[in-house]
């Protein structure tokens, strides 16, 4: 019987000694939770160790096959272009292994529950205040790339529905627009009278804590506005168990749709009643009449 793939966790890299131990730490925790499955991990850029020294690590006990998973929230340059070429250079310093690839973590069901438990527990330190008249802004890493940025948009979404939020809205802390502070004001002047601030990042770092700087100076400038900052989603089961998901993923072959947040296949808060049901073609009185609605029928295995 061959062994299964080694699991190659690889991260962004930060300047934040404590961010860059966090997911060293995460990778220890993964280790030691498969302790039959070779575990390693590394960095694209900033922290040590580097993608290299991991894989050297890796084969240095004899492995040759590995499922590289990228510890990443959304899929922007880094795992469309920097983690490949990196894979693809470590294959040729090491003859005779062979890689598959795993997808970002993405807005996975588990994560948004995560990320809804740190806008909670903002709100129970606060002294318990309500859902309804709570604004989210939700703040994402920001990227020169626009499907990136939109990927944050889709988890804003997503954390919406069903949750009985006010409102989510989406802002960046770099590269893109709205920044934290733009993104606080469209907050206000949507009507927000209390704001969560969460952001949309896996451990603390440089960014994060300049989230929470510029949402502390806002609210300074703006008293009249109650402003919370919430807590990172953190290396919580939930990101383990999607990591081991992400790994078989990978290793079986991976799922090209974004069945993550699919109604027919996961429990959405308030679509719950939705999961399984057969799909069958439909009209929609606002198609155009050239039969688009034939697609519904088509591409997406709801069972498994």
């Amino acid at each position: 019987m061959t062994s299964p793939p080694a699991l190659l966790l690889v991260g962004h890299g930060t300047r934040d000694d404590a961010g860059a131990e966090a997911f060293r730490s995460f990778v220890r925790d993964l280790g030691e939770r498969r302790p039959g499955l070779p575990v390693s991990g590394g960095f694209i850029e900033l922290s040590p160790p580097p993608l290299a020294d991991a894989v050297a690590e890796l084969t240095g006990r004899g492995v040759r096959k590995f499922a590289a998973v990228p510890l990443m929230l959304v899929s922007a340059g880094h795992a469309k272009g920097d983690i490949p070429a990196a894979l693809a250079r470590e294959k040729q310093r090491h003859p005779g292994t062979a890689y598959a690839y795993g997808r970002p973590l993405g807005p996975h069901p588990s994560l948004l529950n995560v990320l809804e438990r740190r806008t909670d527990e903002a709100l129970r330190a606060a002294g318990g205040a309500d859902r309804a008249g709570t604004t989210v802004l939700l703040v994402g890493r920001g990227s020169t790339d626009p499907d990136a940025n939109a990927e944050v948009h889709k988890a804003a979404r997503l954390l919406w529905e069903g949750r009985g939020y006010a409102g989510v809205e989406t802002a960046f802390v770099s590269l893109a627009a709205p920044d934290v502070p733009a993104g606080l004001d469209r907050c206000r002047a949507l009507g927000a009278r209390r704001i969560v601030v969460l952001p949309y990042f896996l451990f603390t770092g440089i960014l994060p804590d300049r989230v929470r700087a510029q949402t502390g100076s806002w609210a300074a400038a703006h008293p009249e506005t109650e402003v919370l900052s919430a807590g990172v989603i953190g290396p919580t089961d939930e990101l383990a168990e999607l990591v081991w998901e992400r790994y078989t993923e990978a290793v079986e072959g991976d799922l090209r749709m974004n069945c993550d947040s699919c109604v027919y296949r996961i429990a959405l808060p308030g679509f719950e009643d939705k999961v399984g049901m057969p799909q069958r073609p439909h009209h929609h009185p606002d198609d155009d009449g050239h039969g688009h609605h034939h697609h519904h029928n088509g591409g997406h295995a709801h069972a498994h």
